[in-house]
């Protein structure tokens, strides 16, 4: 049975390394680590019911080890598709005073537990027979109740927090690389806006012209959007207040001769500095 657990592994970290190594702030990559740990699980469920181990030590290898490495993804998986859900799509403000407070539900459960998680992390042995043997389950250790409605055959009492600990590891790790990834995009949108606060451009013409040219853009589809947006943007980047721009558009389509005539003058400008230029 030794041998088809470790096969099982195997193939399990061949598949979840390519799901590790892809976008988990998509949806559908952490359903898929969600259904490849689901899968791999119930192949150690089944090779246990039908083997059996040759001693005490491979079980608990198998409890202390084996069995929470997929369970611990099973758990990161799970968690991480909720969080995706949750996750606040507005402000960068909201997204980080949520990501701070499940750092903060991980840290409080490291804090909590913080007495098994010591015994864990150091490799400790002296209460492994407790822990990690099924049917051996001493309940004045127990600290996590569900464990009373597990599967007494695929469970030990500490098994499934060894998962746990595995999965929020990976879990703090997500999230600060997520807060980080915003605090360097809020960098860069701050550094993009001083660039742009540092531009030395100027509207001369007419308000009306520069309406005219944003129908212009509009309707020929060089650029695609609303007028509403693109007036926004000219209005920004020249610091001009361009009124009733809606308006505005009758008063040229009023023009009895000429409707575009800005934009033949730019056409006529445009032809003369190639002319200059070809002299």
């Amino acid at each position: 049975m030794r041998k088809k657990i470790q096969n099982i592994l195997e193939k399990y970290r061949e598949e979840i390394r390519i799901v590790n190594e892809s976008d988990l702030s998509k949806f559908s990559n952490t359903e898929r680590g969600i259904l490849l740990s689901r899968k791999y699980l119930q192949k150690l469920r089944v090779t246990l019911r039908e083997g059996s181990f040759e001693n005490k030590e491979n079980e608990i290898y198998f409890f202390k080890n084996q069995k929470p490495e997929i369970h611990g993804h099973l758990k990161y998986y799970a968690k991480l598709y909720k969080y995706l859900l949750q996750k606040p799509r507005g402000s960068d403000k909201s997204k980080r005073i949520f990501i701070d407070s499940e750092i903060k539900i991980l840290q409080e459960y490291y804090y909590r537990n913080n007495d098994f998680i010591k015994y864990y992390r150091q490799n400790a042995t002296f209460l492994d027979e407790f822990y990690f043997l099924r049917g051996n389950d001493n309940i004045g250790l127990i600290s996590d109740t569900s464990y009373f409605y597990t599967d007494v055959e695929f469970s030990t009492s500490h098994d499934n927090a060894v998962a746990k600990i595995k999965a929020y590891d990976l879990l703090i790790v997500y999230y600060t690389n997520d807060l980080q990834d915003l605090k360097k995009q809020n960098k860069k949108n701050i550094d993009d806006q001083r660039a742009f606060d540092s531009l030395n451009l100027n509207w001369t013409a007419n308000k009306i012209d520069l309406i005219e040219l944003t129908y212009a853009l509009i309707s020929s589809g060089a650029v695609k959007g609303d007028i509403k947006d693109l007036a926004t943007l000219f209005e920004k980047t020249y610091d001009i207040d361009l009124g009733n721009y809606y308006r505005s558009f009758l008063e040229i389509r009023g023009r009895k001769e000429n409707p575009a005539r800005f934009l033949d003058a730019l056409k006529a400008s445009l032809l003369k500095k190639i002319h200059d230029l070809d002299s």
